[in-house]
């Protein structure tokens, strides 16, 4: 449990916790530090453990994902070697979470999880493997991790979609690290640059509040990556892009856009370091990663 989720209380995780002892011999760990949730998750993976809840926004998920697949060295199909996975989330978009159809609400989640583990309800998920870190939903180098890291420095029980456009558009107007080419390899085509780039494992790409945005809507948890990449950021290119995301199902189209469906690989190749996040969490700078695609990485109890 991430005490410091954004709709978490302490008498909801009571209440939740409670709840789940009733069916299974649980163990309860508040997160302390960022990697926590990743060391307890390494640990259960170790202890053989049946199954590991992660009830957070979708950082502790991801913490909880990267803990769980750490000693799997990133080999496909190694679902069968470590604990399923559970979630109730707790955060502000839960994309990970909404993506698998789970409940908003984290009693009716838990409801939810409680007939899944009596039922013995799951389902194999394929993930994102970005150089050593894994991915839920999704990953990118350029105005997104920018934002990113805007909003990391601002994070507070106040995170929502009015911070993020604050922060998308000052870091379009003033991007912290400026605009660096980058260079997009994938199987069978040219090498492209782009001046940001977005990789989805699955649709929607996140949500602003209630509102799903969509990049590669070809994309799920039973396919490839998808990359989203734009070529210039000029503002009429921008908007047109932004207003194709809200829509309904929407497929982009555009002189600038550089986009694919279904990839076992992506490299991206910056002249300069760049900001690089997974799953809406800041990694760090970078000027290469490789994005791979793994099947059946992971079983869900949903």
């Amino acid at each position: 449990m991430n005490p410091q989720a954004t709709a978490t209380t302490p008498g909801g995780r009571d209440v939740l916790a409670h709840a789940l002892a009733s069916q299974v011999k649980l163990d309860v760990v508040e997160t302390d530090y960022r990697g926590h949730a990743s060391a307890v998750a390494r640990a259960a993976a170790r202890d053989d453990i049946d199954l590991v809840v992660a009830h957070g926004g979708d950082g502790t998920v991801n913490e909880v994902v990267n803990g769980l697949l750490a000693d799997t060295g990133g080999r496909p199909g190694g679902y069968g070697q470590v604990p399923m996975l559970g979630v109730v989330p707790g955060g502000s978009a839960n994309v990970f979470a909404r993506a698998l159809g789970l409940p908003r609400d984290p009693v009716e989640a838990t409801h939810r999880l409680l007939h899944a583990v009596e039922e013995r309800r799951s389902r194999q998920v394929g993930l994102g493997l970005a150089g050593e870190r894994w991915f839920t939903f999704n990953a990118g180098l350029g105005w997104d991790a920018d934002v990113v890291s805007g909003v990391d420095r601002r994070r507070g029980k106040r995170t929502g979609p009015s911070l993020y456009l604050r922060t998308a558009v000052a870091c379009y107007l003033r991007p912290p690290l400026g605009r660096p080419a980058l260079t997009v390899q994938v199987p069978g085509e040219q090498p492209a640059e782009v001046r940001t780039a977005f990789v989805s494992n699955t649709d929607p790409w996140s949500y602003l509040g209630n509102r799903p945005i969509h990049l590669n809507t070809q994309s799920s948890f039973d396919t490839g990556l998808g990359l989203f990449a734009l070529r210039g950021l000029a503002l009429p290119s921008v908007l047109r892009h932004l207003r194709q995301a809200l829509r309904t199902r929407s497929r982009h189209r555009g002189r600038n856009l550089l986009r694919h469906d279904d990839l076992p690989i992506i490299r991206i190749v910056a002249e300069e370091p760049v900001n690089f996040q997974v799953d809406g969490d800041l990694v760090g700078q970078r000027t290469r990663v490789e994005f791979r695609s793994v099947p059946r990485a992971l079983t869900v109890a949903v």
